[in-house]
């Protein structure tokens, strides 16, 4: 079996909480190493400022339809937490504000998303 079937494969076997969570790793990664770059390489720092922002929105999106299975206070909270993230965005693109907080709370939704595990490193 190719390493491409296998990785098609292991996706296909993924459960909805564990490709959120890989997702969430993913970003949070990307949101890592954006905050080391200098901050006149705009285009790499909002390729992942983007890409986070785009990843709440879609989050917030599902959490407002009638049929979401999460519980409605869980899922106003995860609203909330988009609009904080796309506000605070805003800031970190215009350098009025620092990556930190955007990589903590996706640390924070990953360790909810592991359930009990004792860490959520990127």
């Amino acid at each position: 079996m190719s390493l491409q079937a296998y990785q098609q494969a292991a996706t296909r076997a993924e459960s909805p909480r564990d490709l959120e969570y890989r997702l969430f790793a993913q970003v949070t990664r990307a949101l890592m190493e954006a905050a080391k770059l200098p901050r006149e390489d705009v285009g790499g720092r909002m390729d992942a400022l983007d890409w986070n922002r785009r990843v709440w929105a879609t989050l917030a999106a599902d959490c407002s339809q009638p049929d979401n299975a999460l519980p409605k206070p869980l899922r106003a909270s995860l609203i909330s937490l988009s609009i904080w993230v796309g506000k605070h965005t805003s800031l970190v693109i215009r350098n009025q504000e620092e990556f930190e907080p955007l990589i903590e709370i996706n640390r924070m939704i990953m360790q909810g998303l592991a359930g009990d595990a004792t860490s959520a490193a990127a």
